[in-house]
């Protein structure tokens, strides 16, 4: 297999922006520069998105898309959601941290689950699902390596959190994102969908897992 220049020079752009920048934020451990480096991530994929893919923000948005996807999403929801809800709480039998955010801190747990899909999701799948797609094409062009890239880039990201709950969710989380998105060609899809499992993550008491103050001391 011979790979031409432009594969090379992008094979070495993604593993800088998608291995090297986790890793310099997991150097650092400074949590002001880990968001400020994915909302600024994500305003300058937006613009090139724009710019040189020809991606306006409704376009790849697609309400059509969501429409289209959102019942299967939600029916996936529906089995795998008492599932993941069953498992947290038999691993957490003394029952102290199963549900224990909306329990204890009801305020900050309604701020966080209309927060999260704002502040959060949206960056991060338009950088890891739109992005990933669109500039990466030539390197990843079936559907199986598209979303393979996508959910390794994605769980690779949450080595910040160093612990192995985080990455295999995300890992896991990533295949399911990028599987709706490839499917319906739409950022709304994949951005609900990955609201409804991290809103439940936090809920339930994952959330710890996702927490940088908790990996980083």
């Amino acid at each position: 297999m011979t790979f031409t220049r432009n594969q090379i020079a992008l094979t070495l752009e993604f593993l800088l922006v998608f291995a090297g920048l986790p890793l310099l934020v997991l150097t650092l451990k400074d949590r002001g520069f880990m968001i400020m480096l994915l909302w600024c991530g994500a305003l300058v994929v937006y613009a090139v998105m724009h710019r040189w893919y020809e991606r306006k923000h409704g376009t790849e948005w697609n309400w059509p898309g969501l429409r289209a996807g959102w019942k299967s999403v939600a029916l996936r929801f529906a089995c795998l959601a008492p599932l993941i809800t069953a498992i947290t709480w038999f691993a957490f039998r003394d029952g102290h941290q199963f549900l224990s955010f909306p329990r204890d801190r009801p305020d900050i747990w309604i701020k966080v689950m209309v927060l999260y899909p704002l502040l959060s999701v949206w960056p991060q799948e338009i950088i890891y699902r739109s992005f990933i797609r669109h500039r990466y094409a030539p390197l990843f062009k079936t559907r199986a390596a598209y979303i393979a890239a996508s959910a390794i880039a994605f769980g690779f990201m949450h080595i910040l959190f160093l612990n192995p709950v985080a990455i295999t969710m995300t890992l896991i989380g990533g295949v399911l994102f990028a599987h709706s998105y490839y499917k319906h060609q739409s950022l709304a899809l994949a951005c609900l969908e990955h609201a409804l499992y991290g809103c439940l993550i936090f809920t339930i008491g994952l959330g710890q897992f996702f927490f940088s103050g908790a990996a980083w001391g």
